[in-house]
C-alpha cells in the first residue's frame, strides 16, 4: 500500500547558489525595496543582502533567460526558454504571479524591456524571424508584433524619452522602431562612413533622439534619430555587455572585466578594472551592470555578483559565486558537518556551507571534476576527473595528498567505505578499481563485471559488498576488497549503508509504469525518515515513500532546475536535500519538512506552479480511487469528435465542386416554395450534461437539446428557438439577471454564443480559443465576463470579456475531463474548475490562470467532482463527488465532507440560505447554508405526478442532472431526458420529455390523427400528441429497442420491429400486443402495412430479406429476395402489389406482393406508377437530394407530401432539406434547416401535410416542424438557408468588372524589369582600362566637359533634395468609391500610385501623404462629426506576416497628414475596401487573399475586434450601415451578404433571391442604403436591386445600360446617387440622382466626349456630385445646371512612355499606351491640350526651338507636329515595330528614330516634309532603349537592351569603336542608363528588376534615375564608382518609365508605368 500513495513530508526550497551570467545579459536589478533581484535556472531569486534571506519566484517551467524591471522596481518581467515560452510579470516583494504572457512566441524570449510608465512590455523571442512583441502586460493581451531581423537581437530598450519608439539591436544591425496602431515599423540605422557595420551587443536611450549603444568591438556609437554621429572609440577593449541609464548617467560593462561610469553626455566619469581588484581574477568578463545612487552591481560570465560601493571601488564585495562553464556533476556532503562540496567542468571545487548559506572554500584543479566524495572522518576529500585521474585533497587546507591516473575515461562515481578503509572508484570504461586508504591509495581490486559505463556505486553497512549500476540500468554485486562478483542470493540479508542506485527491487516505484527510458540521474534514500529523493533530466525533484517496490509509484514533485538534474543527496542530518544542475551550473538547497511539522507549514500549500502539475505521476495523494459511477464512466467514453464538421463544408463543397465542374450545366429545378418552420421539440439533453436548465427573468424555462436552445411558456405549453448553432450544444449557462443565456456547442473551432432569450439575438459569439468543444461555461456575477472549458486533451479553459468578445486569460486546465467550471461570485478573477479525480482553484494573472489543486489532506482522497459552488464568502466552495458526498472547500484546503446522497451528486445550487443538491438516487435535498442539516428532500415518484403533467414518467428516481429554484418551485432535469417542476408543497409536474440515451430511429405518423409513434434503442415505443397538447400520450416497455413502426391504415395496430429480428403488432390505443413473430437474426430497419384495408405488412431486416406476412391469418406469405445488403426503406405502390425496396448497397429494386417476385422496371415508368408512400432516397424522381459532397454524407431518410409536390430529406449531417417533387438532375435546389445535431434518422409528414416530424438519432429529439405554404409566410422572413450552389449565370459580362476581378497586386519589392533585357549588368561588367588614363599632372589640353551646360553663367548649385509639388493621374481603372470631398467642398481627396492626394478645387494646389510604401488600393473618409478629416487608405502588400511589406491600412488626418494609426493586416496581397462605422470608431477592411478575409478593427487602439473568410469569389465592396456599428453588407461576385458584428463573431446571412419571380444573384458591385434597413446593391447587368433586412423585395431593372460600378448614400437627406457604365445619350446619363427609395432619378452626362463613360466613384456634397471615371478623370457636376468641371486628368492606360519638357517653359508632353499625347503645364498645374492619335504612343520629343514636336508609335510610325497649329508637318512608317526614342539634332537638322528592332533611322528635316531616310546605324546588337546627341550633332550615343552603350557618327551611321574618341565628345543631353559616368545608379538589388531612365540635370551635375522599384534616385554627375551615394524618393507604383529635368533645372517631371501618373518634383538647390 504504502508505494501507492506519495509521502507526507514537503520540500521547501531555501537557498539557491549560483547567477546565470552566461548567453544572457543585462539581467540583475536593485529593487525598490533596496534588495537584489536576478535568475539562475529556472528560478527567480529576490536576495536580500541586509538579512542575507533569499525569497524564489518559481512561476516557470523552464530556463529564464531574460529579466526586465518595471520603472517603479517591484515589479519584475521574466522570460524563459521552451518550445511554448511563456514571461511571467511578479512581484518581487511577495513573488507572486501578477501576470503571464503566452501563445505568441517559440523558442524563448530573448529580451524584455518595459516602457516609461511601466503599462507596456517589449519582448523579442528566440524563433527565426526574431519576432518583437508589444504587450498590454496587465491584460496579458499582445499589440503589436512584427518580424524583428533575420539574425539574432541582444537587447531592446523603449525610448523614455519619445512615446512609442523603440531601439532593438543584434547581429550587425540597429533598428529604429515605431508603433503606431498594430504596425511596428523599422528603420536601420545607418552606420554611413562615421563607424564600421558591426555586431551592437546593449544599447540606452537618451534625451533629443540620442541612442547610445555598445559595440562588439568595445567602441560606443551614438545615433541621432537613424544617424551615427560619432563613436567613443575605446571605451572598452573588448565587447560592451551591458549598459544601464540611471539619474546619474550611464555605467557599462565589458568582456574586459572593467565597469565605467559616464555622466549624462557620455563623458567618462570613472573606470573600475575588475580584475586588480582582490577578488579579481585573469579573463573576469563583466554581463550585467546596475547603477544606483553610489552602489553598482556587477554580474560575471563566471556567475559571480559583485556589489561595489562607488568611494570604495577597489574593494568589491562578492555576494554570490557559483560554478561556471561546463556541466556541473560532482556532488558530496561532509559526514559530520553541514557542508557541501561540488566540482565542475570549471576545474573548481567549492565547499559550500549549509548554515551560512555561503562558499567557504574554493581550489581549482588542472582537469574538469565529474564526482566527489569524503571520507566518513570527514578528513579526505576524493575527486574523480573526466580524464580518467583522481585526486585526493585534505579538506581543512586543500593540499593534494596524492593523484592517481589508472583509467582513460572519466571517472562518473566514487565512494569511500562506511569503515573508512576503502575508496571504490567508477570509471566511464566499465570497471570499479578499489584502493586502500591507509595504504596510500594502493590499488587493491578491481571489479569488471559491467559492460556499460558506471553510473553509481554503494557500500554495504559492513564494507563487505559494493553494488553497483551501470549505463544499460544492470545491477551487480561484488566482494570486497578484491571485486569478484557474487549472486543475488548471497546478497539477501544484506543492509546497504546508503542507497543511490536507481536500479534495485527498493527503487522499482521511482519508474513510471510503463516506460523503460534511462532519465533518472541520481537517488539518495532516508532511512530514518523512510523518503527517497530522485533527480532527472527533466529539471524535477521528487520525493517518493522509501522502499517503494511498485513501478509508477505517486510521488510530490519540486521544480527550478532547468534541464537536467545531475546529482542530489541528503545533508549528513536529513535536515537538507541538495540538488545540482548539469547545464544551470546551479546548487540547490531545500529544507527537508518530516510529516509531523507539516501541521504548521500549512502555509506551504501546494506551490503555485503554471506548469501543469497533474502529469501522469500525479501528485495525488491516494491512488486508490473507488470505481468510477457507471454513468460518469459511460459520459467519460463519448467522444463529440465528428468526421466532417460543418465548418468545413464550405470548403469540402470547393473541393468537390472543383472535381465536377461539368456536370451541373442543367438548368436546375427552383427550391420548393413552401417552407417549414420549428414548432416544437420533444427532449432534454441530460444524459451527458448537467446544471443546463433555468428560469429565465419571466419565469419561462431555458434549456438546450440537440443544436437548439430552447426557451419554453409553461403556461401556453409553447416553445421559441435559438438556432444559431450548427451542431450538438453541450453546456448552458444563464446570466446573472437571468435575461442572457450562454450555450457551447460542438465543433472544430466550437463557438459559444451569447443570447438574448426575449428577442432570441445572438448578443456575441466567442471563437478561435477551444477545440473539439465547449463542455462547461459559466457568468461571472457580475454578468461581464463568462468562464469556458473545451473538450480538448488538456481541457483549455478561457477567461472572457464576452461583450466584447475577447480572450482575457487561458490555461490548460486539466489531463482528465472538466465537468463543471465556476466563477467566483466575490472575486471575478478568480474561479474553480472540477473534473475526474481533480478541483483546482484559478486565479487570473493577465493572459494566464494559475491554477492550485485541492489540498486533500488526510481527510479524504481525490475524489471525481461532478458539481461545485462558491459559498458565502470568497473563500468557501463545495463541490459534488460521484460517491455521493459534499466537499466543504476553504481556500484550497478540504475542510470536511458531507454525505448527500447514494450515488454520485451531479448538480448542486446556491440559495440565499442555503444549497440544494440532486444526484442519481433521483432525490432533490434542500440543505442550510453550512451543509450541516438536510431540510427537506423530494424524491421524483411516478406517484407524485400532478394531473397537469405533460407526459408520464418512465420511471421512479431518475438521475437527476440539473436543479435550478425560482418562481416558487424547483426546476429539475434528469438523465432520461425528462424536465419537471416539484411544487415545494410536494407535487411534481412533467413538463417536458423525449426519448432516453440510445439511437432514435423509428417513426410513423397516424393515418388520420395528429399523433405520432416512435421506437428507439431506449427499449421504448412512444405515442405522442402533435396537436397544442405537445405532450407523450402513452409510453410501453419492450424487451428490446427497435428501429422502425407503422400505424395500419385504419389507425387500430401499430407495428414495431425490434433489434433482433422479431417484430410485434401492438393496439394503437392501449399499446398491448396483439401479435409478434420472429424469423429473423438482425435489426428489423423498416415495417410497412400495404395501402387499402392494410391486407398485408412487409418487413425489412438488416438481413437483406423482406418478408411479406398476410395480417388477418398472421402467416408469412412471401419473401423478396435478391438485395445484396441491409434494406433502408420500403415504399408500397397504391395498389398494394408492388414494393419499392432501397438497400444499404444504394440499390433501388421492386418486387410484387404478396409472393415477393424481383421486377426489373425502367426508370421512365417508375415514375409513372403511383405510390402510396414514397421514403425512397434514391432513382431519378430524387435524383437531386444528393448534395454535391455525397461521399461524405449520407441521406437517411426522405418523406413526400400526399399532394407529391414537396420531399423532405434527413441527412447524417443533421440538415433537414425540402425539395421540390420530382427532384431530377444533379443538386437540387432546396431549402435548408439546422436543428439537429448530427444525423436526422427519419422524416414525416402527417396525415394532412400540415406538419413535419423528424427524428434526431444521436439527439435523442423529435422535432415538430410546421409546414407554411407559400402565399401564407410573407409576413415572416424564413429562417432557412437558401441552396448553397450558385447558378451558373450571373447576369451579364463586362470587360471591366472581368480586368479588376482577375488582376493581380504584386507588391514593388517583388516587381520584375518591365523591358526584356538580357546581358550582364553595368556594375557587374568588367571594365577594360582606358588607354587614355592621363598622369594626373598633364600638360595636355583639359578634357572636354562631359555634357554642355546652358545656364553657364550662374554658380552651378548641386540639387540636394526633391519635393514632390504635383501629380497629375488618378486610379480609377480597377479601384473604386475612392474619390471624396472634404472641408464642405474646398478641397477633394483621392489616391493614385502609393500617394494620398489632398487636392484643392479653386486654385489645383495638391498636398500628399506619403506613407504608404506601396500601392494604395482604397480610401475612405469618417464621416463621424467627432474625425472630421480622418481618411483611411489601404495597400497592396506581400503575405500577411505583419512584417513592413504586410499589407497595411493607414488612418491619416487629411489636413496636416499625420498617421494616427497604421493596421497591419492579415489579409494576404492587399486591402481593396475600407469603411468607417457610423460611430467613427470601428473600420471594415476587406482583403484580396483566396478568402476574401473580413476584418473589424478598434482602429484607435489598432485592435482587431473580429475577422472571418468574407467570400470564396471577389468581394468589391464592404461598407458599414451609416446608423450603425455592428451591422454592414458585402457585395462581390455572385454574391449579396447581410453581415452582423456579435462581440468578437461575424454573422452572416446571404441574400434570399425567392420572394421575387425570377431573380437570381448576379455579380453585385456597388452598394448603398436607405432608411427602414433597406439595402441597394448594383449589379453588373446594370439593375439595382433592393434588399429589405436580407430579402429581396424588388429589382429597379436597368437602372444603368452597364454594370453600377459605384453607389453612395448621402446621410443628410438619404438620397442615392449611381455611377454606371453607358454611352451618353439624350435621355440617360452615366450618373444618377435618386429619391431613398430609388424610385425616381434624374441623369446626368458627364462632357467628356468619350464614346462610353464609366464611372468608378461618386460622391455628393453641397449641390455638387463629385465623379471619379475610368478615364482618370475627376469631374464635378452641378445639381442644378448639370455643368461639368473637370477637375483632374490623368493618362487612362500606361504605361506612360513618352516625356519631354519643353526647351525654356514650364510645360512638358506625355505619350503613353492610351493612344494619346498630352501637354501639361506645371505653372497653371493642369492639362493644357490632349492629342488622340489612334495608336499607342511610345516617345515624344520637342525640337531645339520648341515649335516642333515627334512623336514615335509602337506600330513603327513616327509623326511630326508643329506646336503653333497641332497640324501634321509630315509622317513616315519605314519600320513595322515600337520607337523607342526619337531625337532632334540640337542644329535642327536631323532627326534620328531608334526603334526596337534594333535600329536608328537618321532623317534630314532640310528636305521638307517627305521624310525619306537617309541613313542608319548599322550592328546594333539590341533593342535601342535612349538616345542623346553630341554638342555639336556629329555623334549619337545609343543605349540597348543588352546593357551595351554604343556611339554612331552622325549621318553616316558608321560606329564609333575608339575609347578616347568617345571621352571626347561633349553631349548635348544625357538620358543613357549606361555608361561608365553613371556605373553607380545600378543598385545591389537589381537581379529581377532594372533603372529604366535617367536623365542629367542642365547644370551637368546631378542625375536622376527611375527604376523598376518605382523609386525616383537622385546621385551626383557623374558617378562611375559602384554604388554611388543617393536619395530615394517613393511615390510611384513599380516601374518609372521615364524621367526629365524642366528647363533651369527648375523641376523633376517622372513618368509612372503601372500608375500611369506624371510626378512633378521641385528641385531644392543647396545654397551657395
Amino acid at each position: 500500500m504504502a508505494a501507492r500513495s506519495a509521502p507526507n513530508c514537503h520540500l521547501r526550497l531555501e537557498w539557491v547558489y549560483g547567477y546565470r551570467g552566461h548567453q544572457c545579459r543585462n539581467n540583475l536589478y536593485y529593487t525598490a525595496a533596496k534588495e537584489i533581484v536576478y535568475f539562475v535556472a529556472g528560478v527567480g531569486v529576490v536576495y536580500s543582502p541586509r538579512e542575507h534571506r533569499q525569497k524564489f519566484y518559481r512561476g516557470h517551467s523552464d530556463d529564464i533567460i531574460s529579466l526586465a524591471l518595471h520603472p517603479e522596481r517591484v515589479l519584475v518581467a521574466t522570460g524563459q526558454v521552451g518550445k511554448e515560452p511563456y514571461i511571467c510579470v511578479w512581484d518581487s516583494y511577495t513573488v507572486q504571479t501578477i501576470s503571464v504572457l503566452k501563445d505568441v512566441h517559440t523558442h524563448g524570449i530573448a529580451c524584455l524591456a518595459f516602457d516609461l510608465d511601466g503599462q507596456r512590455l517589449v519582448s523579442v523571442g528566440l524563433d527565426s524571424k526574431n519576432a518583437v512583441c508589444v504587450w498590454d502586460w496587465k491584460r496579458g493581451k499582445m499589440l503589436s508584433m512584427a518580424p524583428g531581423h533575420t539574425d539574432r537581437i541582444f537587447d531592446i530598450s523603449w525610448d523614455l524619452y519619445q512615446p512609442n519608439k523603440l531601439v532593438s539591436c543584434g547581429v550587425k544591425h540597429i533598428k529604429f522602431w515605431s508603433l503606431c496602431g498594430n504596425a511596428l515599423t523599422p528603420k536601420r540605422g545607418v552606420f554611413g562612413k562615421t563607424g564600421d557595420l558591426q555586431t551592437i551587443l546593449c544599447l540606452a536611450c537618451a534625451r533629443d533622439e540620442l541612442t547610445y549603444s555598445g559595440a562588439l568591438n568595445g567602441d560606443i556609437y551614438v545615433w541621432k534619430g537613424i544617424n551615427l554621429i560619432r563613436t567613443i572609440q575605446g571605451a572598452h577593449t573588448a565587447g560592451i555587455f551591458s549598459m544601464n541609464a540611471c539619474e546619474e548617467g550611464f555605467a557599462t560593462g565589458g568582456r574586459d572585466g572593467c565597469i565605467r561610469l559616464w555622466d549624462l553626455t557620455f563623458k567618462p566619469i570613472t573606470v573600475i578594472d575588475l580584475r586588480e581588484t582582490d577578488q579579481g581574477y585573469k579573463g573576469l568578463s563583466v554581463r550585467s551592470v546596475c547603477w544606483r545612487g553610489d552602489h553598482i552591481l556587477v554580474g560575471t560570465q563566471d556567475s559571480e555578483i559583485f556589489e561595489i560601493v562607488v568611494h570604495e571601488r577597489n574593494k568589491p564585495f562578492l555576494i554570490m559565486q557559483g560554478h561556471c562553464e561546463g556541466e556541473l556533476w560532482a556532488l558530496a556532503i561532509h559526514p559530520t558537518k553541514p557542508l557541501a562540496v561540488t566540482g565542475s567542468d570549471d576545474r573548481s571545487v567549492r565547499i559550500w556551507s549549509l548554515v551560512d548559506h555561503a562558499l567557504i572554500a574554493r581550489c581549482n584543479m588542472e582537469e574538469p571534476i565529474r564526482c566527489a566524495a569524503v571520507n566518513v572522518d570527514g578528513i579526505h576529500l576524493a575527486l574523480g576527473m573526466k580524464d580518467g585521474s583522481f585526486t585526493v585533497l585534505r579538506v581543512r587546507d586543500m593540499t593534494e595528498v596524492v593523484h592517481i591516473k589508472d583509467r582513460k575515461e572519466a571517472i562518473h562515481e566514487l565512494k569511500y567505505s562506511p569503515d573508512g578503509t576503502y575508496l571504490a572508484v567508477g570509471c566511464n570504461d566499465s570497471s570499479v578499481d578499489i584502493y586502500g586508504v591507509a595504504q596510500r591509495y594502493k590499488k587493491l581490486g578491481e571489479c569488471v563485471g559491467s559492460l556499460s559505463f558506471i553510473t553509481h556505486l554503494d557500500w554495504s553497512s559492513d564494507s563487505r559488498y559494493l553494488q553497483t549500476n551501470d549505463g544499460n540500468g544492470k545491477r551487480l554485486f561484488y566482494r570486497m576488497p578484491g571485486g569478484k562478483e557474487v549472486t543475488n542470493e548471497e546478497i539477501k540479508g544484506v543492509h546497504w549503508a546508503s542507497w543511490t542506485c536507481v536500479s534495485g527491487l527498493e527503487v522499482n516505484g521511482i519508474w513510471p509504469k510503463y516506460s523503460d527510458i534511462n532519465d533518472i540521474n541520481s537517488v539518495d534514500g532516508n532511512y530514518i525518515g523512510q523518503v527517497l529523493v530522485t533527480a532527472d533530466d527533466y529539471g524535477i525533484i521528487k520525493l517518493f515513500r522509501y522502499p517503494c517496490l511498485r513501478k509508477g509509484a505517486k510521488f510530490k514533485k519540486y521544480i527550478g532546475h532547468s534541464a537536467h538534474v545531475t546529482n542530489v543527496r541528503w545533508s549528513h542530518d536529513y535536515q537538507w536535500v541538495i540538488s545540482i544542475g548539469g547545464a544551470d551550473h546551479s546548487v540547490f538547497q531545500w529544507k527537508f519538512i518530516p510529516e509531523r511539522k507539516l501541521k504548521d507549514a500549512l502555509h506551504i500549500a501546494p506551490q503555485e506552479s503554471l506548469a501543469d502539475s497533474n502529469s501522469d505521476e500525479s501528485d495525488s495523494d491516494l491512488s486508490d480511487v473507488p470505481e468510477l459511477d457507471s454513468e460518469i464512466e459511460q459520459e467519460t467514453q463519448l467522444t463529440y469528435r465528428r468526421q466532417v464538421y460543418k465548418e468545413d463544408l464550405p470548403q469540402l463543397k470547393e473541393q468537390y465542386k472543383e472535381k465536377q465542374k461539368s456536370g451541373t450545366s442543367k438548368r436546375r429545378e427552383r427550391a420548393p416554395g413552401n417552407s417549414i418552420r420549428l414548432h416544437f421539440v420533444h427532449g432534454y439533453r441530460g444524459y451527458d450534461c448537467r446544471s443546463n436548465l433555468f428560469y429565465t427573468q419571466t419565469g419561462e424555462i431555458v434549456y438546450h437539446v440537440a443544436a437548439v436552445g430552447v426557451i419554453y411558456n409553461r403556461q401556453q405549453n409553447t416553445q421559441r428557438f435559438y438556432l444559431g448553432h450548427d451542431d450538438d450544444i453541450l453546456c448552458l449557462a444563464i446570466h446573472p439577471l437571468k435575461d442572457y443565456v450562454a450555450t457551447g456547442q460542438v465543433g472544430r473551432d466550437p463557438s459559444i454564443h451569447i443570447w438574448d432569450t426575449e428577442t432570441i439575438k445572438p448578443l456575441s459569439v466567442l471563437k478561435g480559443c477551444h477545440q473539439y468543444g465547449v463542455c462547461a461555461v459559466d457568468f461571472s456575477a457580475d454578468g461581464k465576463r463568462l468562464a469556458s472549458v473545451g473538450i480538448d486533451d488538456s481541457h483549455t479553459i478561457v477567461l472572457w470579456d464576452w461583450k466584447k468578445g475577447e480572450k482575457l486569460s487561458v490555461a490548460r486546465g486539466s489531463k482528465d475531463k472538466i465537468f463543471v467550471v465556476k466563477m467566483n461570485p466575490y472575486v471575478p478573477d478568480k474561479l474553480i474548475t472540477a473534473g475526474i479525480k481533480h478541483v483546482k482553484f484559478w486565479r487570473r494573472a493577465g493572459g494566464g490562470l494559475i491554477g492550485r489543486k485541492g489540498y486533500v489532506g488526510t481527510l479524504g482522497k481525490n475524489d471525481t467532482m461532478m458539481c461545485a459552488v462558491y459559498g458565502w464568502t470568497e473563500e468557501m466552495a463545495f463541490s459534488g463527488t460521484s460517491t455521493g458526498d459534499v466537499c466543504i472547500w476553504r481556500d484550497v484546503f478540504l475542510v470536511k465532507t458531507v454525505k448527500a446522497h447514494d450515488g454520485p451528486v451531479f448538480s448542486m445550487h446556491a440559495l440565499e440560505k442555503g444549497f440544494v443538491t440532486g444526484g442519481k438516487d433521483g432525490v432533490v435535498a434542500l440543505w442550510d447554508d453550512s451543509f450541516e442539516r438536510c431540510l427537506k428532500t423530494y424524491a421524483i415518484k411516478r406517484a407524485a405526478l400532478a394531473p397537469g403533467s405533460k407526459g408520464l414518467l418512465l420511471e421512479d428516481n431518475p438521475s437527476i442532472r440539473a436543479i435550478s429554484l425560482g418562481h416558487g418551485h424547483i426546476l429539475v432535469g434528469t438523465k432520461n431526458g425528462e424536465i419537471l417542476e416539484v411544487d415545494k408543497s410536494g407535487p411534481i409536474t412533467l413538463l417536458v420529455q423525449g426519448h432516453m440515451e440510445g439511437e432514435v430511429w423509428g417513426l410513423a405518423t397516424h393515418p388520420y390523427l395528429p399523433i405520432c409513434a416512435t421506437v428507439s434503442d431506449d427499449k421504448t415505443l412512444r405515442i405522442w400528441d402533435l396537436s397544442p397538447s405537445h405532450c407523450m400520450l402513452a409510453v410501453r416497455k419492450l424487451k428490446k429497442g427497435g428501429r422502425c413502426c407503422c400505424f395500419s391504415p385504419d389507425g387500430k395496430a401499430l407495428a414495431v420491429g425490434l433489434n433482433d429480428g422479431s417484430f410485434l403488432m401492438a393496439n394503437a390505443d392501449t399499446l398491448e400486443d396483439l401479435v409478434s413473430f420472429h424469423h429473423r437474426k438482425d435489426i428489423i430497419s423498416d415495417i410497412r402495412f400495404s395501402p387499402g384495408s392494410g391486407k398485408y405488412l412487409a418487413v425489412a431486416s438488416h438481413d437483406s430479406f423482406i418478408d411479406i406476412y398476410n395480417v388477418m391469418s398472421s402467416k408469412r406469405v412471401g419473401i423478396c429476395k435478391g438485395a445484396t445488403s441491409y434494406i433502408t426503406h420500403v415504399d408500397w405502390d397504391i395498389r398494394g402489389k408492388l414494393l419499392q425496396v432501397n438497400t444499404g448497397a444504394k440499390e433501388q429494386l421492386f418486387f410484387e406482393a404478396p409472393r415477393g417476385k424481383k421486377q426489373t422496371i425502367p426508370s421512365v415508368e417508375v415514375e409513372k406508377i403511383c405510390w402510396a408512400s414514397w421514403t425512397s432516397v434514391l432513382g431519378l424522381c430524387c435524383e437531386g437530394i444528393w448534395p454535391v459532397i455525397g461521399e461524405v454524407t449520407d441521406i437517411t431518410a426522405s418523406c413526400l407530401t400526399s399532394d407529391k409536390m414537396i420531399l423532405a430529406t434527413g441527412d447524417d449531417l443533421g440538415f433537414v432539406k425540402l425539395f421540390r417533387y420530382p427532384a431530377k438532375g444533379k443538386f437540387g435546389k432546396f431549402k435548408r434547416y439546422v436543428a439537429h445535431s448530427t444525423h436526422v434518422t427519419n422524416v414525416r409528414w402527417t396525415y394532412d401535410d400540415s406538419m413535419l416530424v423528424t427524428l434526431g438519432g444521436a439527439d435523442m429529439s423529435l422535432m415538430v416542424w410546421t409546414n407554411e405554404i407559400e402565399g401564407y409566410r410573407e409576413k415572416r422572413p424564413c429562417d432557412s438557408e437558401e441552396s448553397d450552389t450558385d447558378s451558373e449565370e450571373d447576369g451579364g459580362y463586362d470587360s471591366d468588372v472581368t480586368r479588376e476581378n482577375e488582376i493581380s497586386y504584386t507588391i514593388r519589392a517583388l516587381s520584375t524589369n518591365i523591358r526584356p533585357m538580357f546581358g550582364v549588368k553595368p556594375h557587374l561588367q568588367q571594365k577594360e582600362p582606358s588607354v587614355d588614363e592621363r598622369p594626373p599632372v598633364s600638360r595636355a589640353p583639359p578634357r572636354p566637359e562631359k555634357l554642355q551646360t546652358n545656364n553657364v553663367g550662374k554658380k552651378k548649385r548641386p540639387i540636394e533634395d526633391l519635393v514632390l509639388e504635383l501629380v497629375f493621374g488618378y486610379r480609377g481603372r480597377d479601384c473604386r468609391n475612392n474619390v471624396h470631398y472634404l472641408n464642405d467642398g474646398d478641397d477633394i481627396i483621392y489616391h493614385t500610385a502609393s500617394v494620398g492626394i489632398l487636392h484643392n478645387v479653386a486654385t489645383g494646389t495638391q498636398s500628399f501623404y506619403q506613407e504608404h510604401n506601396d500601392d494604395i488600393l482604397c480610401l475612405t473618409v469618417n464621416q463621424h462629426p467627432k474625425f472630421i478629416n480622418i481618411v483611411a487608405t489601404g495597400q497592396v502588400g506581400d503575405l500577411a506576416d505583419m512584417s513592413a511589406t504586410a499589407p497595411s491600412i493607414h488612418i491619416w488626418d487629411a489636413v496636416n497628414k499625420q498617421t494616427l494609426s497604421i493596421l497591419r493586416c492579415y489579409h494576404s496581397k492587399g486591402v481593396c475596401s475600407v469603411s468607417f462605422s457610423a460611430t467613427g470608431k470601428l473600420l471594415l477592411s476587406v482583403g484580396l487573399d483566396p478568402e476574401h478575409t473580413i476584418t473589424i478593427w478598434r482602429w484607435q487602439e489598432g485592435t482587431k475586434i473580429a475577422s472571418r473568410a468574407g467570400h470564396n469569389q471577389r468581394i468589391f465592396v464592404a461598407e458599414f450601415r451609416p446608423d450603425s456599428d455592428s451591422q454592414f453588407v458585402s457585395v462581390g461576385v455572385k454574391h449579396v451578404k447581410f453581415w452582423t458584428l456579435a462581440g468578437r463573431a461575424l454573422l452572416s446571412k446571404k441574400g434570399l433571391l425567392s420572394t421575387v419571380e425570377d431573380a437570381r444573384m448576379q455579380t453585385m458591385l456597388a452598394v448603398a442604403f436607405g432608411a427602414n434597413n433597406l439595402t441597394f446593391t448594383g449589379a453588373v447587368s446594370g439593375d439595382v436591386c433592393v434588399w429589405r433586412d436580407h430579402i429581396l423585395c424588388r429589382i429597379v431593372a436597368r437602372a444603368h445600360n452597364g454594370p453600377v460600378f459605384a453607389m453612395y448614400t448621402t446621410l443628410r437627406d438619404g438620397l442615392v446617387v449611381t455611377g454606371g457604365k453607358e454611352r451618353p445619350s439624350k435621355e440617360g446619363g452615366a450618373v444618377k440622382l435618386w429619391d431613398q427609395e430609388l424610385r425616381r432619378c434624374r441623369a446626368f452626362r458627364l462632357e467628356t466626349g468619350q464614346i462610353t463613360d464609366c464611372v468608378r466613384s461618386v460622391c455628393r456634397g453641397k449641390g455638387k456630385i463629385l465623379v471619379g471615371t475610368r478615364n482618370a478623370e475627376i469631374i464635378e457636376v452641378g445639381e442644378k445646371n448639370a455643368a461639368c468641371n473637370i477637375l483632374v486628368n490623368g493618362h487612362v492606360d500606361g504605361p506612360i512612355w513618352g516625356l519631354v519638357t519643353h526647351p525654356s517653359r514650364d510645360f512638358f508632353l506625355s505619350a503613353a499606351e492610351d493612344g494619346t499625347v498630352r501637354l501639361w503645364d506645371i505653372a497653371d498645374k493642369k492639362m493644357l491640350n490632349k492629342v488622340n492619335l489612334g495608336h499607342a504612343a511610345r516617345t515624344v520629343c520637342y525640337s531645339p526651338e520648341g515649335d516642333m514636336v515627334a512623336i514615335g508609335m509602337k506600330n513603327g510610325e513616327f509623326i511630326i507636329l508643329l506646336v503653333s497649329s497641332l497640324k501634321i508637318w509630315g509622317k513616315k512608317r519605314d519600320r513595322r515595330c515600337a520607337i523607342h526614342d526619337i531625337r532632334f539634332s540640337p542644329d535642327s537638322r536631323f532627326l534620328a528614330v531608334g526603334s526596337s528592332e534594333n535600329s536608328v533611322d537618321f532623317y534630314d528635316l532640310t528636305l521638307g516634309p517627305t521624310l525619306n531616310r537617309i541613313s542608319y546605324c548599322r550592328d546594333i546588337p539590341s533593342f535601342v532603349i535612349q538616345m542623346d546627341f553630341s554638342a555639336d550633332s556629329r555623334y549619337l550615343q545609343v543605349s540597348t537592351g543588352c546593357y551595351k552603350r554604343h556611339v554612331y557618327e552622325v549621318p553616316s551611321g558608321k560606329p564609333v569603336t575608339d575609347q578616347a574618341a568617345m571621352d571626347r565628345i561633349t553631349w548635348a543631353t544625357w538620358t543613357s542608363i549606361l555608361g561608365d559616368e553613371v556605373t553607380g545608379i545600378w543598385s545591389r538589388h537589381t537581379e529581377k528588376a532594372n533603372v529604366n531612365c535617367a536623365c542629367v540635370s542642365h547644370s551637368g551635375i546631378s542625375l536622376v534615375t527611375g527604376d523598376d522599384f518605382g523609386m525616383v534616385k537622385l546621385f551626383d554627375f557623374p558617378c562611375p564608382e559602384k554604388f554611388a551615394k543617393h536619395k530615394r524618393f517613393l511615390g510611384h507604383s513599380p516601374h518609372v518609365t521615364n524621367i526629365r529635368f524642366t528647363s533651369g533645372d527648375r523641376h523633376v517631371v517622372s513618368a509612372g508605368g503601372d500608375d500611369c501618373s506624371l510626378f512633378v518634383w521641385k528641385c531644392v538647390h543647396m545654397p551657395h
